[in-house]
């Protein structure tokens, strides 16, 4: 069936049920950004494919509401359907809330699977429809009665990260989340999200695309663990790393007979920002509610030493395999045939020479010429562009390693520009040093310093319709909380909390032009301390990020000299650290690409 056939297949089932709207989000019922096949609902319903949107679908309409992100993808992707796009957080686009509340009629009814939305969004859907009396229909998956071939959920195996690479012990972190638990006056503690799941009992599988997580649930109390996950997939060196800690395991749909099993002189700690509204709705009356953000979601934003260490060797690998595909990529244009997918390819080949490559941390990002206005722009092989010695490709791609994840954006100038993109190019470069740079006191927020990269963007009357930088997991969600980079606040994303020691942000500023070029240059910041004295504690950003800017894009006499000297140190860097892992022809070009301008 096409899109427009799957739509009326489910208003069909709509009508039979008395279900005037139905909403379809992206989510998994975990609240995950990327999600395994069996759960790219929003995808078959709608042919979206951006990794975040939620559909809408009445009887005489449907609706797609995603970011800025995927503006330019979601109209061509939607061309022709029965959908229309929602742009959010744009003025004159109403919230799905707002609009399902606006034509719903009176006492009618709104559809949805209760597992794939967040408690909170539940809770804004009830208060959205108390005036009108909307009745909600939360129980029951209805994509899953027209998709006739939906994929089964994966049963791929789990495999453990060592303590070499975790730096902190299943047991010791046990340890932490109870001390919360107790502070908490909590004896149970439910976890719902698969990365802080996978953080706790170190972990990691390949059950959702890009993440290496595991399906799963856990329940932690004051004195035991449960575990609720396809025991199939747990080895017996997993079981073993539980040492003395008594965990039990039950199957993964057992966690809503568990929480429906507890009794009332007991108290819950739940997140409700990371929590499914069935699973919600699940808890007995009685049971007291304790509403916290779940710890381990700092405790795994602050890498601890280990961590640390390990991350700074991943950027190492990943910096050779980036530096060699620029290399490739700048000597070989207009001699050989390359694509944008055939590019593509060539970076994840680069990357899994290296050792302790597990897999690519998100699809790769190769946007040549107008493609990269695209932000999230991924090669099909009917929208596959040549490459020629002209214009440029905008590379964002990352990779998981034992040592890490990686995320990197460079755009490559691949012939002559114009002056009008060499200020484009040299402005973005501008905004990730001046973020870079930054000197601020505890306490600071994203939002606080924001300011640092739009700026340069500003000055010009542009801007980028996106966050400037995202939290990164380790060897888990290449986008991480609570911590990230934007000038205004977007509840649901869940960065807003202060800059903290050992937290691993981005910082990839852009432009982006439709129906021309897109820019974005990205290096990853470890936040560290400064000093401490009487106006307090002082921090700072260390750039982590290992590979050349191509320097045929810049033009220097828009730098400052604290942003040339900036650059000429931070490429003397890059020679120094990834020019003995070159060969010498590699080696000689390189210090070419990072000679002081």
């Amino acid at each position: 069936m096409n899109v427009t056939e799957r739509v009326e297949a489910l208003r069909k089932v709509m009508a039979e049920k008395g279900i005037d709207a139905y909403m379809i989000p992206s989510a998994d019922f975990h609240q995950s950004e990327y999600v395994g096949e069996y759960f790219k609902a929003r995808r078959y319903i709608s042919g979206f494919t951006g990794s975040a949107g939620t559909v809408v679908i009445t009887q005489n309409d449907g609706g797609l509401w995603t970011d800025g992100r995927y503006f330019i993808q979601a109209e061509a992707q939607l061309k022709g359907s029965p959908i229309r796009l929602f742009k959010m957080n744009e003025e004159g686009y109403p919230t799905v809330e707002e609009y399902l509340a606006d034509v719903v009629p009176e006492g009618g009814t709104v559809g949805f699977d209760g597992r794939v939305i967040p408690v909170v969004e539940g809770k804004a859907l009830e208060e959205a429809f108390a005036e009108k009396q909307i009745k909600m229909h939360d129980t029951e998956d209805l994509i899953d009665l027209i998709w006739e071939d939906r994929p089964a959920m994966s049963e791929e195996k789990a495999f453990l990260l060592d303590v070499k690479y975790a730096g902190e012990s299943f047991e010791e972190k046990l340890e932490r989340i109870r001390k919360v638990m107790r502070e908490n006056k909590a004896c149970v503690h439910v976890i719902a999200t698969l990365d802080e799941v996978a953080w706790l009992f170190n972990i990691r599988g390949n059950d959702v695309v890009y993440t290496p997580v595991i399906l799963g649930y856990a329940a932690v109390t004051l004195d035991k663990v449960y575990l609720f996950m396809d025991e199939r997939k747990l080895n017996d060196e997993i079981k073993q790393s539980f040492g003395s800690t008594e965990v039990e395991i039950r199957p993964y749909n057992d966690v809503y007979d568990y929480v429906k099993s507890l009794s009332n002189d007991q108290v819950i700690m739940i997140d409700p920002e990371r929590m499914n509204y069935m699973l919600y709705k699940s808890i007995p009356a009685g049971v007291a509610k304790v509403e916290a953000e779940n710890p381990a979601v700092l405790m795994k934003a602050m890498k601890n030493d280990v961590e640390i260490a390990n991350t700074r060797n991943a950027y190492i690998k990943d910096g050779i395999a980036c530096t060699k595909f620029m290399y490739w990529l700048k000597t070989n244009v207009g001699k050989m045939k390359i694509t944008e997918i055939t590019a593509a390819d060539e970076l994840e080949r680069l990357r899994r020479e290296q050792e302790g490559f597990i897999d690519l941390s998100f699809e790769t990002i190769a946007g040549y010429k107008e493609h990269a206005a695209m932000m999230h722009y991924a090669a099909t092989p009917e929208s596959d562009y040549e490459l020629k010695p002209e214009g440029m490709l905008l590379v964002d791609s990352g990779g998981h390693y034992y040592e890490g994840t990686t995320d990197i954006t460079r755009t490559y100038v691949l012939g002559e520009l114009s002056d009008e993109l060499k200020t484009h190019y040299t402005t973005v470069l501008r905004s990730m040093i001046d973020l870079s740079l930054a000197k601020f006191l505890y306490g600071c927020r994203g939002y606080n310093l924001d300011i640092l990269a739009r700026q340069p963007v500003w000055d010009l009357g542009l801007d980028f319709k996106c966050g400037t930088g995202h939290g990164v997991g380790y060897i888990l969600s290449v986008h991480e909380g609570p911590t990230g980079f934007r000038w205004y606040i977007v509840p649901e994303k869940h960065e807003t909390h202060p800059f903290e020691e050992g937290m691993i942000i981005t910082d990839e500023p852009g432009i982006y032009i439709e129906g021309s070029h897109g820019i974005r240059t990205e290096n990853q910041l470890l936040v560290k301390k400064a000093e401490k004295n009487e106006n307090g504690q002082f921090m700072v950003f260390e750039n982590i990020t290992m590979s050349p800017i191509d320097l045929d894009g810049i033009n220097p006499e828009l730098l400052t000299k604290r942003e040339r000297d900036y650059l000429n140190a931070y490429h003397k860097q890059v020679y120094d650290v990834i020019g003995p892992h070159l060969t010498e022809e590699e080696r000689e070009w390189l210090k070419e690409y990072t000679r002081e301008i």
